[in-house]
């Protein structure tokens, strides 16, 4: 097994070359090789609290308050160990997700998987544009011209032939997303709230019914999604990430995870201070007017402002991993890095999902929230097959070597994946007896 670069020199005598810096100090080191390595993990991490995760999070806290918050401490761990697989297989491989299946598993699997993915990633664009569509109403913009604005943003932003551009670009507005904090912070938690329903499990007075059980699993469904393994592994291969960018790489994902699940507590105090306030939740673009009534309208403004970009951030990763992997199976050029009249396969597969998605919210009527919500449980439930696979090819040696899995990583990932699976198979009990949970009471 080959690398694919040159090893960066170990010592750290002297001046030292840091990808087009010469630096002295060790430290100065070790932080521009981060900054070479760092973003594919911050952006697959910040961009799955997309339009979905706004909603799905929201929803929590507006119907059951704080009690969910310590399902979000449970899925950061879980959301770590998932990404830092794909984050070894794909600096170990050079290719995406979507090829090894392809070269490990034969073509029916790989189509299977590739199909999987097309579906959920699309009806996930559909739920993006649906959470723009309720923000810009409510900021007064006629949809039927934001929309294309944002689409078209959402391609020139893409499609520049620079990586790098994009990359920058797409961080930045990840960093934006630290103003959820300040958004919490205004509905004023107590301190101790907070700890204690971090840390401790609980569960609303009326047990665990049909509609809490739904959330739940949508709630996983948002936070460790099918695209995200599909997304980040291709982002790495197309950075040319290396063996000694590992370490790196797993703090740009660690860091990443704390920040996406930070982020999604932020929303539920949120929920909660629009449930403590009386207001009846439909859907967090009129939460956000609700709230603005008693924290005024410049919190009103910011958080619609911050669902349009989350479901930009949400847009520009989902359509990228379709583009990657449709590139991936067919042979096609499939680079950021490359000029559109080098890969005009690859940018077209993106530039049609974003453009289809923003064409269907336009449709008059569309129940924006359901479909939302509903996309979400989808994703939970395709979840498993995807996680099986990086499974498989985390556990080859000869594609791996000394990064594959360790007895350790593998309980950790059997036990996840029988988790899932089990959820999955709830939630399609509950579709098939409907009566075999109970009916909310609407109770806290």
């Amino acid at each position: 097994m080959t690398n694919r670069m040159i090893t960066m020199p170990a010592g750290v005598a002297g001046a030292q070359p840091v990808r087009g810096r010469v630096v002295k100090s060790r430290w100065a080191h070790r932080f521009f090789t981060f900054l070479a390595v760092f973003g594919p993990g911050l952006i697959v991490m910040v961009a799955d609290n997309d339009a979905g995760a706004v909603s799905t999070y929201t929803q929590a806290g507006a119907q059951y308050g704080t009690h969910l918050q310590w399902l979000m401490m449970f899925l950061l761990p879980v959301t770590y160990f998932v990404q830092e697989m794909v984050v070894r297989l794909g600096i170990a491989t050079g290719k995406g997700h979507a090829a090894m299946i392809y070269q490990r598993f034969g073509k029916w699997w790989g189509m299977f998987s590739l199909l999987d993915l097309e579906i959920v990633n699309f009806l996930t664009l559909v739920t993006e544009f649906a959470c723009i569509n309720l923000a810009l109403t409510k900021l007064g913009v006629d949809p039927k011209l934001g929309i294309p604005l944002v689409a078209i943003g959402l391609v020139l932003i893409t499609v520049s032939g620079s990586y790098r551009r994009w990359e920058r670009t797409v961080v930045i507005l990840c960093l934006l997303d630290l103003a959820w904090f300040v958004i919490a912070w205004k509905m004023h938690p107590g301190g101790w709230q907070v700890a204690r329903s971090l840390a401790v499990p609980s569960f609303p007075a009326g047990g665990l019914t049909a509609d809490l059980l739904f959330l739940v699993i949508a709630i996983v469904g948002t936070t460790i999604a099918p695209w995200q393994l599909f997304f980040q592994q291709s982002c790495i291969a197309d950075k040319r990430l290396r063996f000694a960018d590992i370490p790196w790489a797993r703090l740009d994902t660690f860091l990443g995870a704390c920040m996406t699940i930070s982020i999604a507590a932020c929303m539920m105090f949120a929920g909660n201070a629009s449930r403590l306030h009386g207001f009846h939740f439909t859907d967090p673009a009129q939460m956000a007017v609700d709230l603005g009534t008693i924290a005024g309208p410049v919190l009103k403004n910011a958080f619609l402002l911050l669902m349009i970009n989350a479901a930009v951030l949400g847009t520009t990763a989902i359509s990228l991993s379709s583009a990657w992997a449709y590139g991936e199976v067919k042979g096609w050029p499939h680079s950021l890095q490359m000029p559109f009249r080098k890969a005009r396969g690859f940018y077209a597969v993106y530039l049609l999902c974003v453009a289809a998605a923003a064409a269907i919210v336009l449709i008059p009527g569309a129940p924006l929230q359901l479909i939302i919500l509903g996309v979400q449980v989808l994703a939970g439930v395709m979840l498993p097959s995807a996680i099986i696979f990086l499974q498989l090819l985390l556990n080859d040696k000869e594609l791996l070597g000394e990064y594959a899995n360790k007895p350790w990583n593998n309980a950790i990932n059997w036990t996840i994946i029988i988790v899932l699976f089990a959820l999955s198979l709830i939630l399609a009990a509950q579709v098939a007896a409907p009566g075999l949970f109970p009916a909310s009471d609407g109770t806290n």
